[in-house]
Formats: structure tokens, C-alpha cells, sequence
């Protein structure tokens, strides 16, 4: 019983720390953290950020740099909603571990190993990955035996199997 609560628990940690870390991220793009060059922004405004984009993905073109910090962006708002919500969470933590192996490839790509592992992007991506396997794993243990029910419980109930 008490393997159970720590599953759920996990479940819910990975979830909100996943979703914290994409929202957070965006909000420091759009200012929400502060202007650029204050404590707590690592980009303070849309213009830095892009310029930023830009040098991750230095591979790509130019004129692309725009589209993809906007695609990125958007990506991070759904996945970040998605998990903090549970919507279709097994989809989420999986293209949530696929954005942050993009990301941290880029990263690995354009500055080099350093910065992806301060920034402990792969171990966000591994965070992620894991995330969506426990919760496939759960979803096909509980309605094998049990019929559907939710992710939040589902941990409770596979670990008591």
C-alpha cells in the first residue's frame, strides 16, 4: 500500500516538474522572469530569445530562426499544459522527451556537451521518456484487468498488483 502512494506521488512530481520547467521557459521569453540582464531572466524578452534560438540551431537557416522559436514555443505550451492538466499524458511526456532530445541535440550540435548538461536538458529528456513509459505501463496493467480509469489512480492500483 505504501508502494503505491509513493508511485502516485512520482507520478504527480514528474508531471508538475516537467511542466514547470516548459512553462517557465516560455514565461522568461514573453518577460515574465524579468527584463533581459536582471537575475532571474535568461532571455527577458522574445528578441533575445530568438537570437538564442538562433544559435542553437545554428545548422539551420537563417531566415528559419524565427518559425522555430515559434514552433518551440508552441510546443512548450501545449506539452507544459498537457502535463500539468494530464491530458493525454502518455502522448505528452513522450513528445515532451522527444522536444528535450531535439533540444538538447541542437545544443550538443551548435556549442557543444556543456551547456545541455548544466542545463540538465537530457536529463529532462530521460525525466520525460520515463514519465510516458510509467504511464503506458500503468494505462495497459489497469485496463487489462480492471477496465479504465484515471492516470492518477493508476498508480496505486498497478503497484498493489
Amino acid at each position: 500500500m505504501r508502494s503505491s502512494r509513493v508511485v502516485t506521488f512520482a507520478l504527480w512530481v514528474g508531471r508538475v516538474a516537467l511542466a514547470v520547467t516548459l512553462l517557465s521557459a516560455v514565461a522568461d521569453r514573453f518577460g515574465l522572469w524579468g527584463p533581459y540582464g536582471s537575475p532571474r531572466a535568461s532571455w527577458g524578452d522574445w528578441a533575445h530569445f530568438v537570437a538564442y534560438c538562433g544559435v542553437v540551431n545554428s545548422f539551420a537557416p537563417k531566415a528559419l530562426i524565427p518559425a522555430l522559436a515559434w514552433i518551440a514555443t508552441g510546443f512548450e505550451i501545449v506539452f507544459g499544459a498537457g502535463l500539468l492538466i494530464g491530458y493525454k499524458l502518455e502522448y505528452v511526456a513522450y513528445g515532451s522527451a522527444g522536444l528535450f532530445a531535439l533540444f538538447a541535440l541542437a545544443m550538443t550540435w551548435s556549442v557543444g556537451i556543456k551547456q545541455p548538461l548544466s542545463y540538465s536538458v537530457f536529463a529532462d529528456a530521460g525525466g520525460a521518456l520515463l514519465l510516458g513509459a510509467l504511464v503506458s505501463v500503468v494505462k495497459r496493467e489497469g485496463r487489462s484487468e480492471r477496465g479504465s480509469y484515471g492516470v492518477a489512480d493508476a498508480g496505486a492500483r498497478w503497484v498493489e498488483d
